[in-house]
């Protein structure tokens, strides 16, 4: 049973101990959950900032909803990083709604965001609880960018970039859970909003982004179709969503572009136990260990999103650094919402609308994380 309200689950992660950091930036008491104490303490000793002068304690558990459900008691707001979610979320999600507690997470995989929303979405809001994926870097700064869009009147369609730079350009500095997410992807149905309907991709569909952020256009991928057209699909001011993501580093999507064509020809017949296989030695060759922490002279993002309606058109756009870290300040903005009573929406919902976009973006201004600009086009 935890005594203290808030739970990091995936505590010995690398995006776990960045929402320690920041739980602990904002001396907030916290629950680390993992299914190995005695690693989960020793990861957290070497990389969690300030740990000698936080509040908090270690618990183990393991993946089921009862072992679950006994950590999580006690708490108020559980904040999941164990992926890929698609194997691993709604275990979780349901032993937090058991549990009494709000649940954040911090995926982008569209299928299951709408999973969460068929299956929790109304038990969570009769709770009175929120259930809210996707409290991230991607996408929560896309759809920052989507809210100041749509802040002009008239605009009710959008199209979205998450477009960001690691060492070497792109892909070198990804965490092995995002590998495995990515990687995951491949076996799943991606979905753009049309006319309030969700859309399938075409399964190797891509995008070349050109934006004045840089010289040349960024080739980009559905990415899973991005949780912005979930999100937006009940949403009375949008009838379109189309989203999409990209590495400055044109080269490293086309590798994954590639590997989703490989996929589709040699792997995507076989049984999942066989899925699961190719796709662990897949994760143990491309990001055999955690990565260092980022730097802000490296990981920079452009995140934008173009507004249209009739006549009405603009630009939004979010330019940010450090997307692992900008997405552990993003859990501890929710989770101070949360324990302060103070969000708009129980059951599902994004984080900018449970919270409000502009206190989002204003959480991660104020800490050199982001900055916005608006023009109309």
């Amino acid at each position: 049973m935890a005594k203290h309200p808030v739970v990091v689950y995936g505590a010995s992660g690398y995006t776990g101990m960045l929402i320690m950091d920041w739980l602990i930036d904002q001396n907030i008491p916290f629950t680390a959950v993992a299914r190995n104490a005695g690693r989960t303490k020793e990861m957290m000793a070497q990389r969690v900032v300030r740990l000698e002068s936080a509040d908090y304690e270690i618990i183990e558990a393991e993946h089921n909803v009862d072992s679950l459900v006994n950590a999580f008691r006690g708490a108020r707001v559980v904040c999941n990083t164990v992926g890929p979610f698609s194997n691993f979320g709604l275990v979780a999600v349901e032993a937090a709604l058991k549990a009494g507690c709000h649940y954040l997470d911090t995926t982008g995989e569209q299928r299951y965001v709408r999973n969460v929303r068929d299956q929790f979405g109304e038990l969570y809001r009769q709770a009175g609880l929120l259930v809210s994926p996707s409290n991230a870097y991607m996408y929560s700064f896309a759809e920052i960018a989507a809210e100041l869009a749509l802040e002009t009147p008239g605009v009710d369609a959008l199209e979205t970039a998450t477009l960001a730079r690691g060492p070497r350009g792109g892909g070198a500095g990804v965490s092995v859970g995002s590998t495995a997410t990515i990687l995951d992807t491949y076996r799943q149905e991606a979905c753009y909003l049309w006319e309030k309907k969700l859309v399938p991709h075409d399964k190797h569909a891509s995008f070349n982004v050109s934006s004045p952020d840089f010289l040349q256009p960024v080739f980009a991928l559905p990415w899973s179709g991005t949780s912005l057209p979930v999100y937006f699909e009940h949403d009375p001011r949008v009838r379109s969503c189309v989203s999409c993501v990209g590495f400055y580093d044109s080269n490293v999507m086309q590798m994954v572009h590639g590997l989703g064509h490989k996929w589709e020809a040699e792997y995507a017949h076989l049984p999942p136990e066989q899925q699961d296989m190719v796709l662990k030695q897949f994760v143990d060759s491309t990001t055999p260990a955690m990565p260092p922490r980022e730097r802000t002279s490296l990981h920079r993002t452009v995140d934008f999103a173009i507004g249209r309606g009739q006549l009405a058109a603009v630009r939004a756009t979010l330019h940010g650094i450090t997307p692992y870290i900008s997405t552990g300040a993003l859990q501890a903005a929710g989770a101070i919402k949360l324990l302060d009573g103070e969000t708009s929406k129980v059951g599902f919902a994004s984080g900018s609308k449970a919270f409000g976009h502009r206190y989002l973006l204003g959480f991660l201004e104020q800490r050199g994380l982001a900055r916005a600009t608006i023009s109309q086009l």
